[in-house]
C-alpha cells in the first residue's frame, strides 16, 4: 500500500514540477495594439465609381488605397498614385492623373500631387505638381505653377480656381497665348 501511495505522490510531484517550470518559459499570447497612425484598412488595385441618381459621374482607380479613418482628422490616401475619369452632363470623359492623392473625408477635398495631368473629352490639357478637387462644389484650384492648352490657349500661371469644364477660371499673371475674337 505505501509503494501505491508513494507512486501516485511522485507522480503528483513531477506533474507539479513540469507545469511550473514550463509556465515560466511558456510564451502568453498578446494582444497587438496598433500605431495611432497605422491605417484602419490598406486596399489593392481598387475601382470606386461615384454616382448621382443612377448616373456614373466618377470612377477613380488606384494600385493601393490606405484608410486612416481612425484618426481625428479623418483623411485616405493613395500612395502609389491614382487615375480618375469624370464625366460630364452629356457622358464625355476627362481624365486626371497624379502621382499621390489624398482625400480629407471632412471636406471632401482631394490633393493631388506630383505629376498631375488633367486630358479632357474637348481636347484640354492641364499639368501642375499640385492641384485639389472640392468634390462638392466641382472646383479645381492650386496655387502651384500650372500650364493649360486647349485650340484657343496656351497659358502658364502661378495660380488656378476653375470649375471642372475650365469654362470659368481665375488665375495669377498669365503668361503665354491666347485667341480673343473681337466683337
Amino acid at each position: 500500500m505505501k509503494i501505491y501511495n508513494f507512486k501516485y505522490q511522485f507522480l503528483c510531484y513531477i506533474l507539479i514540477i513540469n507545469f511550473s517550470s514550463s509556465c515560466s518559459k511558456w510564451e502568453k499570447p498578446e494582444l497587438k495594439t496598433s500605431s495611432v497612425t497605422d491605417p484602419i484598412a490598406t486596399s489593392f488595385k481598387i475601382r470606386m465609381v461615384y454616382t448621382d441618381s443612377l448616373k456614373i459621374n466618377t470612377i477613380l482607380t488606384a494600385p493601393k488605397h490606405e484608410d486612416y479613418r481612425n484618426l481625428f482628422f479623418k483623411y485616405s490616401i493613395f500612395p502609389d498614385g491614382l487615375n480618375l475619369v469624370f464625366y460630364d452632363s452629356f457622358g464625355c470623359p476627362s481624365t486626371v492623373e497624379a502621382d499621390h492623392g489624398t482625400v480629407y473625408k471632412d471636406t471632401s477635398i482631394l490633393d493631388l500631387v506630383g505629376n498631375v495631368k488633367i486630358f479632357s473629352s474637348d481636347g484640354d490639357y492641364l499639368e501642375t505638381s499640385q492641384l485639389y478637387w472640392d468634390a462638392e462644389s466641382d472646383w479645381f484650384f492650386t496655387n502651384e505653377n500650372f500650364r493649360f492648352w486647349n485650340s484657343d490657349y496656351d497659358v502658364a500661371a502661378k495660380r488656378l480656381d476653375a470649375n471642372k469644364q475650365f469654362t470659368k477660371f481665375n488665375t495669377g499673371r498669365l503668361t503665354g497665348t491666347m485667341n480673343i475674337q473681337e466683337r
